[in-house]
């Protein structure tokens, strides 16, 4: 493993994570960050699966408040975002070749784990795109104990277009040579949805506090943000939740939370796993957008209060 950057705003006085850079299997540099608990009794450990377009350094306050409450957190930079490698000339787009390439991504951060001797029992908590991941990665036998998902993208919310519709569309931008290319809508520009969104017209949280983070981090690491998703990721994308909902669920116990202003993943793909995922519980939270962890305090600590809850009974 070799040592990586990991950035701090002027004004966060705790500790940084510690920061490094792995090698998956078809050379494609990852970046991994690493928050150790804060007392020698450690909990265990959460593996972190963040969201499109996410960084780690955007989950820094989640992570130290599960330090504060015994557990090691291992997040990463998935292949093509953050500060892991691009997979393209052009870095802007939200790219994949193939969605089966994260679970290389997710084979990394587990040998990391070992080799970094995380404290065991091991948890997952994933956000939206890293819930779909995760839950891949649950069905090839991920190690953990139990899983928190929050607004995991088990499906895309089209809103008005039909999925045929959107899938054949990004099916033959690729087959013209566009694949590479943003598809319109897919949440961000060439800059990235921070920035380019009012917070007033944003899906992601009510908490204006929280949006200028975002924006200030947006503003002062652009190299770490991306724009919108390509038209192979979108149609990587949809085919690999048409996937995943064919599959029964794991084992293991989980937590999945749900916003009833959800408008990026779809809300009716999360009802149907929840009620088919045996020990599941789903957490419905009024007033919530799709990012819960972002939210108002006392919503987001509504969220973390049952994910606590959650790792500790498992």
């Amino acid at each position: 493993m070799q040592q990586a950057p990991f950035h701090q705003l002027p004004e966060d006085r705790l500790a940084p994570a510690r920061a490094f850079f792995v090698q998956a299997d078809d050379g494609v540099r990852l970046r991994l960050a690493w928050w150790q608990a804060e007392n020698q009794a450690s909990l265990g450990s959460v593996l972190l699966f963040p969201g499109r377009t996410e960084y780690v350094e955007k989950y820094a306050p989640i992570a130290r408040r599960l330090t504060a409450e015994g557990y090691d957190v291992l997040g990463i930079d998935w292949r093509g975002q953050g500060m892991s490698d691009r997979l393209q000339a052009n870095p802007r787009p939200g790219h994949i070749r193939e969605f089966s390439d994260y679970q290389r991504d997710v084979i990394e951060m587990v040998v990391a784990a070992g080799q970094l001797d995380l404290p065991r029992p091991w948890h997952l908590l994933a956000h939206s795109m890293g819930g779909c991941i995760g839950l891949a990665a649950m069905q090839d036998d991920l190690p953990v104990q139990s899983a928190v998902f929050s607004a995991p993208m088990w499906g895309i919310n089209l809103r008005r277009i039909r999925h045929g519709v959107a899938l054949g569309v990004a099916y033959l931008a690729g087959r013209v040579g566009r694949g590479g290319f943003a598809a319109p809508g897919s949440g961000g520009s060439a800059t990235t949805y921070v920035l380019d969104e009012s917070f007033a017209a944003n899906l992601l949280t009510h908490d204006v506090d929280e949006w200028a983070r975002l924006v200030r981090e947006a503003a002062t690491w652009p190299d770490l943000t991306i724009g919108g998703a390509s038209f192979d990721w979108v149609s990587k994308a949809l085919n690999e939740c048409s996937r995943l909902s064919r599959l029964p669920s794991p084992a293991q116990p989980m937590l999945v939370s749900l916003g009833s202003e959800e408008r990026v993943v779809s809300p009716a793909a999360i009802r149907d796993r929840a009620a088919r995922w045996q020990g599941g519980e789903l957490l419905e939270i009024p007033n919530v957008r799709h990012e819960v962890m972002l939210e108002v305090p006392a919503l987001r600590d509504l969220f973390i209060e049952a994910m606590l809850a959650r790792f500790e009974a498992s």
